[in-house]
């Protein structure tokens, strides 16, 4: 855990082996996920520490984020301004979305400090019953 976040890299997951193994981290399949999808891992000492799949990608309009992270040495500014350049000018996206479980306190709290904000709250919307906090960030809000 000694090594710094500015080496941590980002690949292209050009197999679907990445979006497999976060499916598989948040306890899911990848059966969810339409074929409009973009996934990249987060690599660390040459092991795979998270990744970001890029879904329900509506070209120039919006899209969601999906993360699964087992080290948070991949939250460094380099890879913030990758992730959100991807968004916003690759896809030339104006929001992006995402779900965060309402007990999920890390993630929320990393979210919110990226500059997301709470849009609203699905009540019982996961298959266990949990709720969730939608979540929205402007490109005019983007911070990285």
């Amino acid at each position: 855990m000694s090594e710094p976040a500015a080496f941590c890299n980002m690949i292209l997951d050009a197999k679907g082996r990445i979006t497999k193994w976060i499916c598989a981290g948040l306890g899911c399949d990848d059966k969810w996920l339409n074929p409009e999808y973009c996934t990249i891992g987060f690599i660390s000492n040459g092991r795979l520490i998270g990744g970001l799949i890029y879904h329900d990608i509506r070209f120039g309009r919006d899209l969601y984020w999906t993360i699964y992270t087992m080290d948070k040495r991949w939250c460094s500014r380099r890879i913030l301004k990758a992730v959100f350049g991807l968004a916003f000018d690759f896809f030339k996206v104006e929001r992006i979305s995402l779900l965060v479980n309402t007990n999920n306190k890390d993630c929320l709290r990393l979210v919110k400090k990226l500059g997301f904000r709470q849009e609203g709250l699905l009540r019982r919307y996961r298959d266990d019953g949990a709720d969730c906090f939608f979540m929205g960030l402007l490109k005019t809000e983007r911070k990285f």
